[in-house]
């Protein structure tokens, strides 16, 4: 079926997802059956004036009162000026028309077809990876769009269910971690070396012919990821979500085996706990075992503890990762003794501190001072977008 006569050879699909993906983004709370119901809307009035086009996506799109002026801005944003600046951008050029994009803000943008206009889905291949060269990776629309509207703000402000639902969010978002070269090697049709013995097992359909020549490469696996959360009382707002990441990295996935601990005045392994498939179980399980949550804090002795027998043969070439703000009962002495020894055994140490949010933090707490030179990265991961760094600079290692 045909596009309607004021989007004439736009793909509807990728119009509507990406129109929604623009509400959502200013705050428009559109449901799951937002882009299917406003395909449908197009195909079925037919627009033809900017008027009929503006009342089918409200109607479609919007479903609550308070979302009518954020609805207003983003479409005055995406279809101001009528007609024109909707075409395709080929229509444009082979019409010889001058008209340019409209830029996010509402305004007339000089820049050209490439400069920011209409959702990205609607331009050519070639002018979408111009626009997202570079840019950083977005929240997923698979999360509800009242979330979404809330990347910034800090995990301290959501519920128990909407913390939840990140959480199942988390399983699927963990799957980009750092890789370290094994001594074994792969079968590659780009790699260096030739494999002899599977280049002569090929031969034998060729009359013992080396044909085809089979090349491998070094294996890559993913690092085991050891992930230590603070949950004494300064962290309480936090540990829920921290959890949550916790049981997103025990599912254990093939060639991947992290392990779990959280700490207060002591450390508890919570590997096993965490893997439940129930979020619910898992989070009773572990607030079960933890008998210490919400008290005070051993820093560097937990850290200590960790190095000793029997987990510190798991820190060996991992991606360590701490969820702590840094206050201590101990003496920074004894975290910095603790983590010079981590350095020399891990891989990486990633710190989260969601208190390094707060404008003008400097960290003043005396462990959190002696642990900043041992940090490869140093984030405060406490909202969506800090979780978006964090997968963003577990991938750079």
């Amino acid at each position: 079926m045909t596009s309607p006569a004021l989007l004439r050879g736009v793909d509807l699909a990728a119009f509507a997802a990406a129109l929604v993906a623009r509400l959502r983004a200013g705050g428009v709370a559109v449901s799951a059956s937002g882009p299917a119901a406003f395909v449908a809307a197009m195909r079925e009035l037919v627009p033809t004036s900017r008027t009929q086009l503006y009342w089918a996506s409200r109607l479609a799109l919007v479903n609550r009162v308070e979302d009518l002026p954020g609805f207003d801005a983003v479409f005055d944003a995406v279809f101001a000026d009528a007609v024109l600046p909707i075409d395709p951008v080929a229509l444009r050029q082979q019409r010889g028309l001058a008209a340019s994009p409209v830029s996010a803000t509402g305004r007339r943008n000089d820049a050209g077809p490439e400069a920011d206009g209409l959702p990205w889905m609607t331009r050519p291949p070639s002018l979408r990876a111009a626009d997202t060269a570079g840019e950083a990776a977005a929240i997923p629309d698979v999360l509800p769009s009242r979330i979404v509207a809330r990347a910034e703000e800090p995990f301290e402000r959501f519920d128990d269910a909407d913390l939840r639902t990140i959480g199942i969010w988390l399983e699927q978002a963990v799957s980009h971690w750092p890789v370290r070269r094994t001594l074994r090697a792969e079968i590659n049709r780009h790699g260096k070396h030739i494999d002899l013995r599977a280049t002569m097992r090929a031969a034998r359909t060729t009359g013992w012919e080396p044909v085809v020549l089979k090349r491998t490469r070094p294996r890559r696996r993913r690092r085991r990821l050891v992930l230590v959360c603070d949950v004494s009382r300064s962290m309480q707002p936090y540990a829920a979500i921290y959890l949550h990441l916790m049981r997103a990295t025990a599912l254990r996935q093939a060639g991947f085996h992290p392990e779990v601990f959280a700490f207060s005045t002591t450390l508890t392994r919570l590997t096993a706990v965490m893997a439940h498939r129930s979020p619910e179980a898992a989070l009773a399980r572990a607030n079960a075992k933890v008998a210490d949550r919400y008290g005070g804090t051993h820093l560097g002795g937990s850290i200590a503890e960790l190095l000793s027998a029997p987990y510190g043969a798991a820190l060996r070439g991992a991606v360590v990762m701490i969820a702590s703000d840094g206050w201590d009962s101990d003496s920074p002495e004894v975290l910095e003794r603790a983590l010079a020894r981590l350095k020399r055994r891990a891989a990486h140490l990633v710190w989260l501190n969601p208190r390094a949010a707060a404008p003008g933090f400097q960290p003043l707490a005396g462990s959190m001072a002696a642990a900043l030179p041992y940090c490869d990265v140093f984030l405060p991961a406490h909202s969506l977008a800090g979780l978006r760094d964090l997968s963003a600079a577990l991938a750079r290692l």
